[in-house]
């Protein structure tokens, strides 16, 4: 379990971080995120493309994924829906130097649980491996939410809901008056 200490002035994590597989055909700036990543003592494996991506993937499976979009042979988007299809309870953050929704809506629907905008700021990469980890941790672990995280909306007839955020989006029909609702994005 990686402490406090482990991350520095970062706020504590209860996850266990201790190795990171990140797929980047740059070495600069794999070495960059390298770097951030070890200096709060986080071990960091570097794959070029997804054939080595997979292979360090079956060997020593990484405790999280940081993915670059652009890749030769294959794409980020690919290998994020392969490694969450192989297991989903590995977080993958996806990078790129393109920030456009389109990229963002397409992370989303592959699995990926994070997307940052290159070029990436050291504290707020480790700040986000932290909060992706911690938040995937909670939700497969079946740790409860905070009630504050609960999502509450009302039906027309009046019949009040409280669901869960992982709800978000999605139709749900009214036990009391069989009217379809959606659920709230918020």
């Amino acid at each position: 379990m990686v402490s406090s200490e482990s991350w520095g002035a970062i706020e504590r994590i209860d996850v266990p971080v201790n190795l990171v597989l990140v797929v980047e055909d740059d070495a600069a700036v794999a070495d960059e995120l390298k770097s951030a990543l070890e200096h709060h003592h986080v071990q960091v494996r570097i794959a070029k493309d997804g054939g080595q991506a997979q292979a360090s993937f079956s060997m020593h499976k990484p405790d999280f994924v940081i993915v670059d979009l652009i890749l030769p042979g294959e794409s980020g988007f690919e290998i994020c829906e392969r490694f969450k299809l192989a297991d989903a309870t590995i977080p993958v953050l996806i990078i790129s130097e393109m920030d456009r929704p389109d990229s963002r809506e397409l992370a989303d629907r592959v699995g990926a649980d994070g997307y940052l905008a290159k070029p990436i700021d050291p504290k707020v990469l480790v700040e986000t491996v932290r909060e992706i980890a911690d938040r995937l941790w909670r939700k497969t672990h079946g740790e409860p939410e905070a009630e504050a995280t609960r999502i509450r909306f009302v039906c027309i007839c009046g019949k009040k809901f409280k669901v869960s955020p992982t709800h978000r989006g999605k139709t749900l029909t009214c036990p009391q008056c069989g009217e379809p609702l959606m659920v709230p994005r918020r």
